[in-house]
């Protein structure tokens, strides 16, 4: 209690303190709980992560435009061309709102690709970074499911905060299993197809099959995972989020 004093009458009085004032819990939620955890849109980050619809179309343009030019020009006036398409669609892609990384990813592949096939001579050599990557991939997720950890599954744990026990809960782990090996299937037969047609020195087979292994079997392999992503939410995050709340 303090003491407080009257100016008129010249009298002191006691006062009691006033109640301290403690922000109100938020409605829904008990003192000292955490924030459930909010659900990833899979679907998005897949497209996100492959640049989106549009981005895995654009990638074809360039690589088609090589194969048509490399007949009727030098492989440098061929490399050339298809840097100077990639670079268009880049400033059109920035130009509609797109990520920076996303757009110049690739301008980046391109040339990439164009020095190699510079440094060899060969038009062959532009599809020789893709063709290995293929290789690279399917071993990478071929691997992940020999020693029992997906990397469809590591990838989800990781997005969602690295904590949830999927390996224990066997459904969970096997649509990992199952969209891995999809991923894998992809890669293999990217690779299987692209190195036949390489060793065939068929130039204008490696573009045809750059464009029919590239999207339509993407698109696929993105399919897998969106699904298990979902499955994996449903089973695991949606029933973290309502044990919370209860």
């Amino acid at each position: 209690m303090t003491a407080a004093k009257d100016l008129d009458t010249g009298l002191t009085h006691e006062t009691a303190p006033g109640p301290t004032s403690t922000p109100a819990p938020e409605p829904g939620r008990t003192a000292g709980a955490t924030a459930p955890e909010q659900p990833v849109d899979v679907k998005q980050a897949v497209l996100d992560g492959m640049g989106g619809p549009s981005g895995m179309v654009y990638t074809t343009l360039p690589v088609v435009a090589f194969a048509l030019a490399v007949p009727f020009m030098s492989l440098m006036a061929a490399i050339g061309t298809a840097i100077a398409i990639a670079a268009v669609l880049a400033v059109f892609r920035m130009w509609r709102g797109e990520k920076l990384m996303s757009a110049l990813g690739g301008v980046f592949g391109v040339a990439a690709a164009g020095g190699v096939s510079a440094m060899t001579g060969s038009a062959n050599d532009f599809f020789l970074i893709g063709i290995w990557a293929s290789f690279a991939g399917g071993v990478v997720t071929l691997l992940s499911l020999l020693v029992r950890r997906p990397l469809t599954g590591v990838i989800w744990n990781a997005v969602h905060g690295g904590a949830h026990p999927w390996r224990e809960d066997r459904p969970t782990l096997l649509v990992h299993d199952l969209a891995t090996l999809a991923v894998t299937a992809v890669f293999a037969g990217r690779f299987i197809v692209r190195q036949w047609l390489y060793v065939a020195d068929s130039t204008a087979g490696l573009a045809i099959a750059d464009t029919v292994t590239g999207f339509p079997l993407t698109a696929l392999a993105a399919v897998a995972v969106v699904w298990a992503f979902r499955r994996s939410t449903k089973r695991l995050v949606k029933t973290d989020t309502a044990t919370a709340r209860d």
